[in-house]
This record gives structure tokens, C-alpha cells and sequence, in this order.
């Protein structure tokens, strides 16, 4: 039974399920405060990690955490003025890498992330979206021996799941990239995941293509949701708009709508950061490669090198601070000998996360007229186009295609 859905948010998420629903014959507006794509889908570095499940928080990240705050140049960072609103979401996050809770919690992320190459496939064959994708794999490289010894327990999970990897020697590190200084003793490799060339153009092109078949776009900020029996109303600057159900896929603003239905999901952000380095400098790597000691990723994409990093912790309103990626350009020209390090431009977005590094995907707890599809963190382009027709298949009275019980929005109630 087809229904009028309006999808309050234009990033990759919001687009994937715009697509998916449109194509089981619903009637859609995808709405988004700004133009589509503008957002922490326009800043990531790019990869679809086929398979991927270990969650931020395993055994030992405490004291992983304490180390970082006090290092120079780390990629981890609270602002002190942000302790006293985050101590909460710490504490759920610490309770989360118990062993057993951590194997829970990689089980149900790799429910979702075995189907990313192929829902993403799926979603885009036989557009012109599909030029946007490329088989490369998700290299990351190591100089030192203990801190890749210190990946064990992810390399665990990922062989308790099933993934697909290569552990690499120095040599076969440089027979994909021979243009990585020859510094790096340990490599780990995911043959099987998809590298994007342009995240931003594919999620545009995702909204106009959505366009082009019937669906409906308006920029409209929601500030106000509310429900009766019949119809969702949403309201904002702009007006209201009403229809039969809604998917809230505004990314980190999704928190604030979902508490006014007394869902209270402890949503932060994760703020991410990401500098453009010369066009010139994207041909020196095939794909995108992480490197382990730094946890800074260079990608090649066709606007240029891009080189993401950072966890900070620091609110959705606290001004950027550009001052820690920036510091990485001398680790990034050890890396690359022959990159040029000059700043093209520099971006700041938002991560959606959670404690236990699972997005929520469901309906409110409190109507069956408000459907969740936010929070997730690191993972947003893999889990994108499995998460659009999860939500297609829910409020299209189907059995989801992956149980979606472990990703409820009340699942943190008992803590």
C-alpha cells in the first residue's frame, strides 16, 4: 500500500531511501534545510568498506582515549567547554566496550554492512551514478609493528564475521601504491569495497535523479513535528507540510525532532574534518588509504587529494578549528613524497553517532507515523543504500530484509 512520505533530510541517507521508496510507488517530498548534499555526506573520505564491523568502542578504548586527549597532534579532542554535555554519551560509550557487548555490537553492524556493495549496486545500476563508483578496495598501511599488533581484536571480530581481508607485506603495500614512500612494514586490505570518485556529485546526482522520476524536492527547515491518528505535520520558517508517514534522516539534527515525540536517543556529534590537497596530487594513489599510526585517510577523488581526519567532540555550534588537520600535512608529505601539500580548502561536518556505533533504523516508540533512519557515525556512505530500502521495506509492510530489532530507537532505555 503506497503512502505520502515526507523525508526531512537531503544527505546520502535521506537520498537512498528517497530512491528506494519512490520505487515501490510512494509518493515522496525530500526536504533539507540547504541544498541537498550539504552536509557530512559532502566531506567523507569516499568509501563504501563492504563488510566493515568493528564498532569505535572496543576493550581498552578508555585508556586509549586518555592518551590521545593529552597527545600532540591526536586525532581525538574534546573541547573543555563540551565535557559537562558529553560526559553522558562517554559513559553509555565506555559501558559499550565490555567484550560481550562489543561482539553484540560488531554482529549487528556487520548485518548491515555484508549487503553495502550490493544494495549500493542495486540501488544505482543502470544510471549514470554508477561512473561515480570504483573497485578499489580500503588499504591501510602501517610503520610500525605495534601498532598493528595492536588491530588484533578488530582483525578478530572481522574473522568471527566472515570478512574478506589480506594482511600485506611491505613489498605488496607497494605494488598497489608505489608511490608510498617505503616506510611502511604492515598493510590490511578489503578488496571488495567500492571507493566513490565525487561523494557530493553522487548524492546530487542521487536528488536529481530522484527528481527526473517523479519525486518532489523542497528546501524547508523543520523545527516542529507532530502526529495524530490520521497524518505527520511538520513545521518550520518556511510553513507546514503534512503526509501519511515520515523518516527522520537528518543526520546529527535528528536527535532534537525525535525528543519531541519522547524518543530520547543519546545522539552527538562527532565532528570530522577534511582538507583538499591540488588535483595534481589525486593521481599519486589508486584508492583510499588510511594511515594507522596518524588515522587520517587520503582519498583520490576527481576534485582533488582529499585528506579526512579527527574525532572531535565539541557540540554542533562551536566554531571549526582547522589548526589539527592542518598539522598533518608534514605526516601526509611522509607518506606521499611527491604530494603537493598546498590547501585547496578545508571543510567541517558532523558525524551522527552513538554509543554503540549502530545507527537507529525503526519506528518512533511512541507512532507508527515517524520512521528513524539516523546515526550512522563513520559509516554513512557504506550503510546508505542497505539503510534506504530497509526503511523502503518497513513502510512498505514488508519483513526487512535485515531484522532491524538490534537498531530500535528505545534500545538504550534499560542502560
Amino acid at each position: 500500500m503506497s503512502s505520502e512520505v515526507i523525508i526531512v533530510g537531503a544527505g546520502v541517507i535521506g537520498a537512498a531511501s528517497a530512491l528506494a521508496l519512490l520505487k515501490d510507488g510512494h509518493k515522496v517530498t525530500l526536504v533539507d534545510k540547504k541544498s541537498p548534499c550539504s552536509g557530512a555526506s559532502f566531506g567523507n573520505a569516499g568509501a563504501i568498506v563492504n563488510g566493515s564491523c568493528a564498532p569505535t568502542a572496543m576493550p581498552g578504548i578508555f585508556f586509549d582515549a586518555i592518551r590521545m586527549l593529552v597527545q600532540t597532534n591526536s586525532p581525538f579532542s574534546i573541547k573543555p567547554s563540551y565535557f559537562p554535555k558529553i560526559t553522558p554519551w562517554l559513559l553509555r560509550f565506555i559501558l559499550q566496550s565490555r567484550s560481550s557487548t562489543v561482539f553484540n555490537n560488531a554482529k549487528h553492524l556487520h548485518a548491515l554492512t555484508q549487503h553495502a556493495v550490493e544494495s549500493w549496486h542495486q540501488l544505482t545500476n543502470n544510471t549514470e551514478l554508477t561512473s561515480l563508483f570504483r573497485e578499489t578496495g580500503w588499504l591501510k598501511v602501517y610503520e610500525l609493528e605495534k601498532t598493528f599488533a595492536d588491530t588484533s581484536k578488530s582483525r578478530e571480530l572481522l574473522d568471527k564475521m566472515g570478512t574478506n581481508y589480506e594482511l600485506l607485506t611491505g613489498s605488496q603495500i607497494h605494488d598497489l601504491e608505489p608511490n608510498l614512500a617505503p616506510i611502511f612494514k604492515r598493510g590490511f586490505y578489503q578488496k571488495d569495497s567500492l571507493s566513490i570518485t565525487n561523494p557530493g556529485r553522487l548524492v546530487r546526482g542521487m536528488v536529481d535523479l530522484f527528481v527526473s522520476r517523479g519525486g518532489t524536492y523542497k528546501q524547508f527547515d523543520v523545527n516542529h513535528i507532530t502526529t495524530n491518528n490520521d497524518q505527520v505535520t511538520l513545521r518550520g520558517s518556511l510553513g507546514e507540510l503534512t503526509a501519511d508517514k515520515a523518516v527522520i534522516a537528518a543526520g546529527a539534527w535528528s536527535g532534537s525532532l525525535a525528543k519531541q515525540l519522547q524518543d530520547n536517543i543519546p545522539l552527538d556529534t562527532e565532528r570530522g574534518y577534511h582538507l583538499m590537497l591540488p588535483k595534481s596530487s589525486s593521481s599519486l594513489l589508486s584508492r583510499p588509504v588510511v594511515h594507522g599510526e596518524s588515522s587520517f585517510v587520503l582519498t583520490p577523488m576527481e576534485t582533488g587529494l582529499r585528506m579526512a581526519s579527527q574525532i572531535e567532540f565539541a557540540g554542533l555550534n562551536a566554531p571549526p578549528d582547522y589548526k589539527k588537520i592542518r598539522s598533518l600535512l608534514p605526516r601526509v608529505k611522509s607518506m606521499l613524497p611527491k604530494v603537493e601539500t598546498r590547501e585547496e580548502s578545508v571543510w567541517l561536518g558532523f558525524r551522527p553517532s552513538l554509543p554503540d556505533s549502530l545507527p537507529v533504523l525503526g519506528f518512533s516508540s511512541k507512532t507508527n507515523k515517524v520512521i528513524y533512519a539516523f546515526g550512522h557515525q563513520h559509516l554513512g556512505m557504506t550503510l546508505a543504500a542497505i539503510t534506504g530500502f530497509l526503511i523502503s521495506d518497513l513502510l512498505s509492510n514488508r519483513t526487512p530484509r535485515v531484522p532491524i530489532s538490534p537498531y530500535r530507537p528505545n534500545r538504550f532505555n534499560k542502560l
